[in-house]
């Protein structure tokens, strides 16, 4: 049998990468189809943890508040010693940061596969094919076309105006656009053991501890709705298959849990990495999320970087399907995605290197800072690389918040999937006629509201306005009123 699609965009892969991407198309209306090789979902725990800003991009796409029932909100963490003294600690309390959102949710991958899987069904457009597997593309100036095998001899061919590669660390489409992977030095491996708590066991406080050891590392995480992970680092004697072993797991984890108090869920081997492929587009194919780079767990955050990449490419790809911008808008994904990444990694190895030794091999860079001869993380917020800007700022590239608006609602629910001026409350008056039509004719949404957060923003930083793009991250401001229509317009010219 020899089948065929027709769409805008092709996806390979839905995982938690692939399946945010796929909502967000589906949510600009754009046909799209999604290139999954198993035939369902793996029913096992993987990623455990997303931040705020994830929280904010479901919200985006309308699933938070189902994303709000599979999750629980956790706590900071603590790195201690031997004899369970602290060293370094992470607070993360649970107040609601400038996204709108907490800082730090926890999840079973399986259930937030589910949401994102079932949200597609709200699109005609988006369409998924399951137990097919990509096996070559080929690609002309206007087209990339997706030769995918399925069970016995069944071949299919799906051509698209793009596809991004969401297919994971062993990625097939990175090795099919030639790229090669640049090793950052983080390379260990690691036993990794779920547990579903039981009994006793249930009363586990809620936080996660980092065990700094040079002999044997180990992280405890909280997992929410009665889950416990453990991860101890492999040392050199050890066998990694004799230490995935029921008998091998309960040794380990005899200092804090025993089986009377957990059921063992999974214990297997990973070795935790530290990569950034070479190359992340050739002609009209992209690559996101594991395909494009590898973290290592300590931050838990590899999958909200794939998560980051999805919404940078969702809303461009928008504007290439549509003929408003030329493919080369491409180039500015990997430009901008690239170095926020990295600073992501470089942190998480150097926390990695700190669990492995002692509180005097801290080196957790400007990020950290002395509290009472602890040293004190705080939340990492990288600026995006050099890619779209309207003007010269230095707020270009961050991130927005999200306060709440005169009316209650949240700011990207007044704004939706579009771009957006935001204005000093009062703002909206001085704004000429001309500039709101302007506004108007580019689908840009103009915010002006009197809630005090916008005010202390506004005032704090010294500002008039912000141009903010589709995914919410800076393009350009205006330091005065008079400005703030040539912001607008150089906006328009970059958004069209």
């Amino acid at each position: 049998m020899n089948a065929g699609e027709t769409c805008d965009v092709a996806i390979v892969g839905l995982g938690p990468v692939g399946g945010t991407l796929a909502n967000i198309l589906g949510g600009y209306g754009i046909a799209t189809v999604v290139v999954e090789r198993q035939p369902a979902a793996y029913h096992l725990p993987r990623a455990v943890a997303f931040d705020d800003e994830i929280m904010r991009i479901f919200q985006s796409v309308g699933l938070a508040e189902a994303m709000e029932e599979i999750t629980a909100v956790g706590g900071g963490v603590d790195f201690v010693d031997r004899a369970d003294t602290v060293l370094v600690t992470w607070p993360r309390p649970k107040v609601l940061s400038p996204n709108g959102w907490y800082v730090n949710y926890r999840f079973h991958q399986p259930e937030l596969e589910r949401v994102l899987s079932d949200g597609l069904a709200r699109y005609p457009c988006v369409s998924v094919l399951t137990g097919w597997e990509v096996t070559a593309f080929e690609q002309n100036e206007d087209a990339v076309s997706l030769f995918c095998a399925g069970s016995g001899d069944a071949r299919r061919t799906v051509r698209a105006k793009f596809a991004v590669g969401c297919d994971g660390a062993n990625s097939f489409t990175r090795d099919a656009i030639g790229s090669g992977i640049d090793d950052l030095g983080f390379r260990e491996p690691w036993l990794v053991v779920d547990l579903l708590l039981k009994g006793d066991g249930r009363r586990l406080p809620p936080s996660s501890v980092h065990y700094c050891d040079p002999e044997r590392a180990a992280t405890h995480v909280f997992l929410g709705r009665g889950r416990r992970r453990w991860e101890f680092r492999l040392r050199p004697d050890d066998d990694p298959e004799r230490i995935v072993e029921p008998d091998a797991v309960w040794r380990l984890l005899e200092r804090w849990i025993g089986p009377d108090q957990a059921a063992l869920e999974r214990a297997t081997v990973y070795t935790f990495r530290s990569c950034v492929a070479e190359k992340w587009r050739e002609g009209r194919i992209a690559i996101a999320g594991d395909a494009a780079h590898l973290t290592p767990p300590f931050m838990a955050q590899g999958m909200c970087a794939g998560i980051r990449d999805a919404q940078n490419l969702g809303w461009k790809l928008d504007r290439m399907v549509s003929g408003r911008a030329s493919p080369d808008l491409l180039e500015t994904y990997r430009s901008e995605r690239e170095p926020h990444v990295r600073a992501f990694i470089e942190l998480t190895v150097q926390m990695g290197r700190l669990i492995n030794t002692t509180a005097s091999a801290l080196a957790a860079g400007n990020v950290a800072e002395a509290t009472g001869g602890r040293q004190k993380l705080t939340m990492l917020r990288p600026s995006l690389g050099p890619g779209l800007a309207a003007g010269a700022s230095e707020w270009t590239g961050r991130l927005f918040p999200q306060p709440r608006l005169s009316t209650g609602e949240r700011l990207d629910d007044r704004i939706g999937n579009r771009a957006a001026l935001v204005l000093k409350p009062g703002g909206g008056e001085r704004l000429p006629a001309a500039a709101a039509r302007q506004a108007a004719d580019g689908d840009i949404a103009i915010v002006d509201d009197n809630a005090p957060e916008f005010a202390e923003w506004f005032e704090t930083n010294g500002l008039a306005a912000a141009a903010l793009r589709p995914d919410r991250y800076i393009l350009g401001t205006a330091a005065n009123p008079d400005s703030v229509a040539e912001l607008l317009d150089a906006a328009a010219g970059i958004l069209p």
